[in-house]
């Protein structure tokens, strides 16, 4: 049997399996020349549901004339655990409940769902500054997660901590796409009110900075593919195990052959 069939199979098997740089990098068809860019994007405002956990904080003078925080906890060291705990947000954050209210000092049952963060931080504004003089208002998301999971070197869920968290921004998180994953083909689904809604982004076209998924919101799941090949990676081993058995029992009847025809 000659060798170059051999050596092709074994070629062609190699090949299928090689990723090229390209495949590897992200947007990459910006162009190299120095410059700028400008691509137009819309930032997503976020509507308050249920189950969200907001940070809340009014400051004002009180009559010494000391600056304190009325909503905010009355103990140094459970402050301490607030800010430095994701746990101690979510206990001491203000909960919307099912009806879409939070329950707040003074003001009692307020209605958030629905609303924006600035137009929720606006509304409380105006509302304590029936009470309160000179107070300033501040109002966050605590509960912006998000799920990173497929071919990415660290799937989980995480806490983002901004106000913003762009699509590339999460897969950072997650330790980047894998060997195994797809930069062309990324899948975004997004709860929405009455169903979900899912997007297709690919990571290496510079049209993703103006896509609508680009910028995430809270309980986005993002789903890295795979490549095709990884079934071939996944199978490498069955298949260099199989070939080397049959290549081995091939050569062992042609040496017995050889052997025979010679006697």
């Amino acid at each position: 049997m000659k060798p170059f069939p051999i050596i092709l199979l074994i070629t062609l098997l190699f090949a299928t399996g090689c990723t090229s740089q390209q495949k590897l990098a992200y947007l990459n068809n910006l162009p190299e020349t120095a410059g700028e860019q400008y691509f137009p994007m819309d930032i997503p405002d976020y509507k308050i549901q249920n189950r969200d956990v907001l940070y809340i904080t009014l400051k004002a003078m009180d009559p010494e004339g000391a600056i304190k925080d009325f909503l905010g906890l009355t103990s140094s060291t459970m402050n301490m655990s607030y800010m430095g705990s994701t746990g101690g947000g979510y206990l001491w954050g203000y909960n919307v409940n099912k009806d879409g209210n939070i329950i707040l000092p003074v003001l009692g049952e307020v209605k958030v769902e629905g609303k924006t963060i600035d137009e929720t931080r606006i509304f409380l504004q105006e509302e304590f500054n029936k009470s309160y003089k000179n107070a300033v208002v501040e109002c966050k998301l605590l509960s912006f997660k998000f799920t990173v999971i497929g071919e990415v070197n660290a799937p989980g869920t995480y806490t983002n901590f901004s106000n913003y968290l762009t699509v590339l921004e999460a897969v950072g998180q997650a330790g980047g796409i894998n060997d195994n994953g797809r930069r062309d083909r990324l899948m975004v689904v997004r709860p929405v009110s009455g169903g979900t809604k899912t997007y297709t982004l690919n990571l290496q076209d510079k049209s993703l900075l103006s896509n609508e998924a680009y910028f995430l919101l809270p309980n986005d799941v993002v789903i890295a593919l795979p490549e095709k090949r990884k079934i071939f990676n996944i199978n490498f081993g069955t298949f260099a195990t199989v070939f080397g058995t049959a290549l081995s029992v091939l050569s062992t009847t042609l040496l017995l052959i050889n052997y025979l025809g010679s006697n």
